[in-house]
């Protein structure tokens, strides 16, 4: 029987202090049968990537372990970064590797999601293919607003938390947990200041998006 495996690549919010992220990759590393792959800190973004695999609920302990101690260390009221971000812990994405399906993975960030609102006290948005609803899928939709307009954000009934309560929590913010494909990230220097511009090749590339086989094996296009 093929084992199943998980990967998650949680983003927090630091990407200076080594120490902290240390502390963070520590907690995940404390579970058993957990391998951490890479740990990617950004001095500008003021944050760091950090990928580990294991069983499903290895990486779920591990990656709660994490959350909960980004919370302790992180307070994103001092924060400043080049990246959205509304969180200590901002995203938490789970992707299937082996032996486990999209929607099984998905109960697990669901459950994940659950456990960190109830213990942390953070609000919780699902997305991607862990969300309840379909305009929540979207990460950008999550966390538009980010960590500024968090508090306004909570009180709008529209955009209560899935999980924890719908109260600005200011040192932790709130975090996006979900279930996705693999996700291949760049960067890219643009020789201008002007953010408008950056924007707007950023939408292009992302709404050029790519063509897909559907059912009827006809090639479709899809964004991203």
């Amino acid at each position: 029987m093929e084992k199943r495996i998980i990967e998650c690549v949680p983003n927090f919010s630091e990407g200076r202090d080594m120490e902290i992220i240390r502390q963070i990759t520590d907690s995940i590393e404390s579970v058993e049968g957990i391998k951490l792959l890479d740990v990617d800190p950004g001095r500008d973004t003021n944050r760091t990537v950090v990928t580990f695999v294991g069983e499903p609920d290895n990486v779920s302990e591990a990656a709660f372990r994490a959350v909960r101690k980004a919370s302790e260390l992180i307070d994103m009221s001092k924060h400043h970064g080049e990246h959205p971000r509304m969180g200590a812990t901002d995203v938490c994405p789970m992707v299937p590797v082996s032996g486990i399906t999209m929607e099984e993975t998905a109960e697990y960030a669901r459950r994940l999601a659950k456990r960190i609102g109830e213990e942390l006290g953070i609000p919780v948005y699902c997305y991607e293919n862990a969300a309840f609803e379909e305009k929540r899928r979207n990460l950008a939709n999550c966390r538009a607003g980010e960590y500024e307009g968090l508090r306004k954000k909570l009180s709008d009934p529209d955009w209560r938390p899935d999980f924890g309560p719908a109260i600005f929590n200011e040192r932790s913010g709130a975090v996006a947990v979900g279930a996705r494909d693999f996700l291949v990230a760049f960067n890219v220097n643009l020789n201008t200041t002007s953010t408008r511009r950056a924007n707007s090749i950023a939408f292009d590339v992302r709404e050029k998006g790519r063509n897909i086989k559907n059912e009827k094996g006809e090639l479709i296009n899809v964004p991203g």
